[in-house]
């Protein structure tokens, strides 16, 4: 779902930063943040964790709701990652 969330950003002209915690020498660590401010014990996937200007969005279901919503792009634009 990653690479799901990074095409919709990319289609919309968001230079996404995409952190790989996989390939992270910190990711474990990162993923175990990630649970703790996602409410996560277990109950669902972490990644992909989504931020705009520093704040934490939320999963695919999240961005893809604000995207459907009409909600994503001014967001975005808000942030400062999408110039449009």
């Amino acid at each position: 779902m990653c690479d799901v969330v990074t095409s919709l950003l990319g289609s919309l002209g968001v230079n996404a930063a995409v952190h790989q915690l996989d390939r992270d020498p910190r990711g474990r660590e990162m993923e175990r943040e990630l649970a703790r401010r996602l409410g996560g014990g277990g109950a669902g996937p972490t990644v992909p964790a989504v931020f705009v200007g520093g704040n934490l969005v939320g999963g695919t279901n999240r961005v893809m709701a604000l995207h459907l919503a009409g909600e994503l792009v001014p967001l975005l634009r808000r942030a400062g990652a999408l110039w449009l």
